[in-house]
């Protein structure tokens, strides 16, 4: 509190300097002279030296008044420019934004939306990292971490905007060619399309209790969700997931979506923008507009898979 009357009494000198009038100043501030006067008296009192040599018809300056006033401009004139930039970084979409993001649902969403983006904000940059480790916003100095699944508590500022959950997958032709499996066993005699790493939880082997995967036969294990997505449209084998991935697929009717059985739905998480700062500035919000539209709500891929047939199931599988 202390710097900020320093800084009032501060910008009251000024104004006095230049009237050289304690009654001017009062008149265009809506107060009365004895106040200006003693905010003068109060800065002179903690700076202890005189500001201005006071006569029945002029205030004049003393020497320490005029280099006050000399710095005193050039600090007010910083302070109302730095006011003016921060104000301006809420409310103008502009500068270096950083996001964070999993390559797959990165190239799905967020990289289309950005040339709308640098059409209606252009003097906005977006500096985008790929990648699937979790990233800490606050550590890594990120505007917007895009994260998919559950996600711990945490004091990060999170927005869901939209679903997500595995769906198992393939491609007309492989169905045609090796049949549909209806149950969990079945799956053993099919061709696989898995993530490279077996132990993920978002791998087959935590369908079920996974007994049934041991004799299973892994045609590609693959740590990229495009690749695995382009290689189910293929026909190469059966594969596991995201519903925002293979969404747009199923609708259009390149992917069938296939229901089992013995096994139960998919857990339903969510796809959330994250952020460590608990106001959200214009480039922050700007971007976040634009891929809520781009999503949808309800999602895209959700309107997708609503609008195709139901999951597909079989009398019997026909095997590999």
């Amino acid at each position: 509190m202390k710097a900020v009357k320093f800084a009032e009494n501060l910008s009251i000198f000024v104004d006095v300097a230049r009237a050289q009038s304690f009654s001017e100043v009062a008149r265009r501030r809506g107060m009365v002279a004895s106040s200006v006067a003693r905010q003068i008296g109060a800065l002179e009192s903690e700076l202890q030296v005189p500001l201005f040599v006071r006569s029945t018809r002029a205030l004049v300056p003393t020497e320490a008044g005029e280099v006050l006033y000399e710095r005193a401009v050039k600090i007010l004139h910083d302070m109302t420019e730095a006011r003016s930039e921060v104000i301006s970084l809420e409310q103008t979409v502009q500068g270096l934004l950083r996001v964070s993001c999993l390559p797959a649902f990165a190239r799905r969403y967020v990289v289309p939306i950005l040339q709308q983006l640098g059409e209606r904000h252009p003097q906005l940059r977006v500096e985008l990292e790929l990648t699937e480790r979790v990233v800490d916003p606050v550590v890594e100095r990120m505007d917007v971490v895009v994260r998919v699944g559950q996600q711990p508590d945490s004091s990060l500022i999170g927005q869901r905007i939209g679903s997500h959950r595995y769906l198992i997958c393939a491609a007309p032709s492989y169905l045609e060619r090796h049949g549909v499996p209806r149950t969990l066993a079945d799956l053993s005699r099919h061709r696989l399309i898995d993530r490279r790493h077996s132990t993920s939880v978002r791998g087959w082997r935590e369908l079920g209790d996974g007994q049934w995967a041991q004799d299973a036969r892994f045609v590609l294990e693959c740590d990229d969700c495009d690749a695995r997505r382009q290689a189910a449209l293929e026909g190469l084998g059966i594969a596991l997931m995201p519903n925002w991935s293979a969404g747009p697929d199923i609708g259009a009717g390149r992917l069938v979506q296939l229901a089992l059985q013995d096994a139960s739905p998919p857990p339903d998480s969510g796809i959330y923008l994250l952020r460590a700062m608990p106001r959200a500035n214009a480039r922050i919000r700007a971007f976040t507009e634009q891929l809520r539209r781009q999503v949808g709500s309800p999602s895209v891929w959700d309107v997708a898979i609503d609008s195709a047939c139901p999951p597909a199931a079989a009398p019997a599988a026909r095997g590999a």
